[in-house]
């Protein structure tokens, strides 16, 4: 099954891919690799949730923000590769979680995004990974997702 069938097996679609809020662009392909830059959980151009995580938000409140975010970076990669179907392998994925002082289940939030790769790339979903906790986010948003994937 195709990445793409496999979305639409999940009931998801691919967003349109969000406008930089800075001085970026969201993907870049180089040779055989798609880096994207770090994705918010944006849904239709808005932020869904703000604050921190173990303050404001709870650990799984915030996996799910990281799979909105997971979506969100496919989509970028996707625009930069020419299609999600030819990507072929998650490679690295990279989250940022906005954590209070206390806040130690960074990578609970983070698996959030894994699941919903792996969920649609299967076995060539299994990525390297960092969670990384942070004091503040752009637009005190809770989570933020970037990935490498390799394409065809």
């Amino acid at each position: 099954m195709t990445p793409g069938q496999k979305l639409d097996e999940l009931g998801l679609t691919l967003p349109e891919v969000a406008k930089p809020l800075a001085s970026y662009v969201p993907a870049v392909r180089t040779g055989d690799y798609v880096y994207t830059s770090g994705q918010l959980p944006m849904v239709d151009g808005k932020l869904v949730a703000t604050g921190k995580v173990g303050e404001k938000l709870t650990a799984e409140e915030a996996a799910g923000l990281a799979g909105i975010c997971a979506l969100n970076a496919l989509a970028a990669a996707a625009s930069a590769a020419g299609g999600v179907d030819n990507i072929v392998r998650i490679v690295k994925v990279v989250g940022f979680v906005a954590s209070a002082p206390d806040f130690t289940g960074q990578p609970q939030v983070i698996n959030g995004a894994s699941d919903l790769l792996g969920k649609v790339f299967a076995e060539t979903g299994g990525h390297a990974r960092s969670a990384v906790g942070v004091a503040v986010l752009p637009l005190d948003a809770p989570v933020e997702v970037e990935l490498i994937a390799e394409v065809r």
